[in-house]
């Protein structure tokens, strides 16, 4: 048991590091955007829903609702920081005035959404059991969203066979993060970890290979032709295309120790 709680401290631990990381993962894209002072085609959605993500799991965490779970408010609280400011500068540069409005729209509903979860659940619910019972089923049903969010963005690589809008590192990070804590959760088993985490493991090795296969018939637009010295030719490859196959081979071979460790 010792041995088990060890490495489920290293694995939280792993996945604070691997987590910070994927909130992380979004700066190329927002580098981007600030150069071209304008969001383009990049869909703010996922944004404010990871941030509410993030806020639920910081409640879920606290010793009046699951005891003992410092490792997930302390990634989570990160997160906050992080998905607050990338929202700030979405609508910041968004020129499109209907996208900008819903994605405020969607900010106070959210603000409302969380107040009453946490008023409702401290006042009504009275014990550990019932308080994480409550809020992990609400965490289980907005990880998921979270995790599914980038599905609109999967639809349009496919319908455009294009990976322009799709950013690599986010869902690179999404990938590894689910691993880490689905493993972390299977230790001593919480089913409102491994249920969220497992489906973005899913998720992500869906988005990485997507990218795999639609990376090579990406059109890069003039501004960033011009700027590269021309446009790439078709067998372009900066790498990424590469990465995708390492990534989801790694991605297997974790998954794989990790299942023999479970059944030790």
């Amino acid at each position: 048991m010792a041995i088990a709680d060890t490495i489920r401290l290293v694995l939280g631990i792993i996945g604070n590091i691997i987590s910070v990381f994927m909130f992380l993962s979004p700066l190329p894209t927002f580098f981007k955007v600030w150069k071209w002072k304008s969001t383009r085609g990049f869909s703010g959605f996922p944004y404010p829903m990871t941030l509410l993500n993030c806020a639920l799991w910081v409640l879920y965490g606290m010793p009046f609702v699951h005891p003992n779970s410092l490792l997930v408010v302390t990634v989570n609280g990160a997160g906050l920081v992080f998905e607050g400011v990338y929202t700030i500068v979405f609508l910041i540069f968004c020129k499109n005035k209907k996208e900008r409005m819903r994605i405020l729209g969607l900010l106070g509903v959210i603000s409302i959404f969380f107040a009453a979860v946490a008023a409702l659940t401290l006042t009504l619910q009275h014990t550990h059991s019932r308080r994480t019972l409550v809020i992990g089923t609400i965490c289980i049903v907005f990880n998921v969203f979270m995790y599914a969010s980038p599905l609109s963005i999967m639809k349009r690589v496919i319908q455009t066979k294009s990976v322009k809008y799709m950013p690599f590192y986010l869902s690179l990070g999404c990938n590894a993060n689910g691993i880490i804590w689905t493993i972390y959760g299977c230790i001593h088993f919480d089913i409102n970890l491994v249920l969220p985490n497992g489906l973005g493991v899913l998720l992500g090795a869906c988005q990485l290979i997507l990218y795999g296969v639609y990376y090579g018939s990406t059109k890069w637009d003039e501004d960033e032709d011009r700027e590269s010295g021309g446009r790439p030719d078709k067998g372009h490859d900066d790498g990424n295309h590469s990465r995708c196959k390492f990534y989801l081979a790694a991605d297997m071979a974790i998954m794989w120790i990790g299942v023999e460790f479970l059944e030790i």
